[in-house]
Formats: C-alpha cells, structure tokens, sequence
C-alpha cells in the first residue's frame, strides 16, 4: 500500500521560497505509468492543480505557476519536491502530494488521484 508523507514549513513569509517534501514508501516514483502530483486548495475555494513529475522525471506545470514553481525528485530516496518562489498571502493554502495511474494534467477532480499526501497548511505571513 502506496503512503505518501510530506514535510516542509506551515509559515512562509512573503516574497520567501516555500519548499515542501513528499516521501514516497510502498511504490517508487520511479516505476513507469504512475504520475506525482502536487495540488493546493486556497481558503473557500477548489482545488488547484500545480504540477507534476512523471516516472522518467518529466515534468508539467500549471502555466499560471509555471514561472514560480519548480518540482524535482530525489530517486535515491523516492521522494520529490516542490518549490514555489516568490510567495504571496494568496499562496495560502493547504498544499497535497498524491498520485495518479498515468501522467495526467490539470487534474482538479479529487477522484481522479489514488494516493494523498496528509496535507500541509501554508500561511503566508509576515
């Protein structure tokens, strides 16, 4: 059974780098056909879809973030990341790891992934 555990910071201050981890134990990052994802969702609203690092480490960014974002692996400890520079109090959100069977885009439908990371409240505050 796939686990998904993220760690990273719950206050950033603005114009700060947020950085947050997701541990991957159970399946590797690494194994063709699956797809990690990070997603976000604002206080009071849906989910936004960030981006995405395939199996061979490919990776596709939601273009209204793709100038601020940034997602990398490290296979040798089957996690990967995610960077957000430049951070806003409208970064604030609860921030998801999760997985999806197949590389898919855009994914804002909750059903549509497997896997979920616990979730991690970001406040962006001074």
């Amino acid at each position: 059974q796939v686990q998904l555990q993220q760690s990273g910071p719950g206050l950033v201050k603005p114009s700060q780098a947020l950085s947050l981890t997701c541990a991957v134990s159970g399946a590797s990052i690494t194994t063709s056909y699956y797809a990690w994802h990070w997603v976000r969702q604002p206080p009071g609203k849906g989910l936004e879809w960030m981006g995405v690092i395939a199996y061979d480490g490919s990776t596709y960014y939601n273009p209204s973030l793709k100038s601020r974002t940034s997602i990398s692996r490290n296979t040798s400890k089957n996690q990967f990341s995610l960077q957000l520079s430049s951070m806003t109090p409208e970064d604030t959100a609860v921030y998801y790891c999760a997985r999806t069977d197949g590389l898919r885009v855009g994914v804002i439908n909750r059903d549509q992934y497997d896997s979920w990371g616990q979730g991690t409240q970001v406040t962006v505050s001074s």
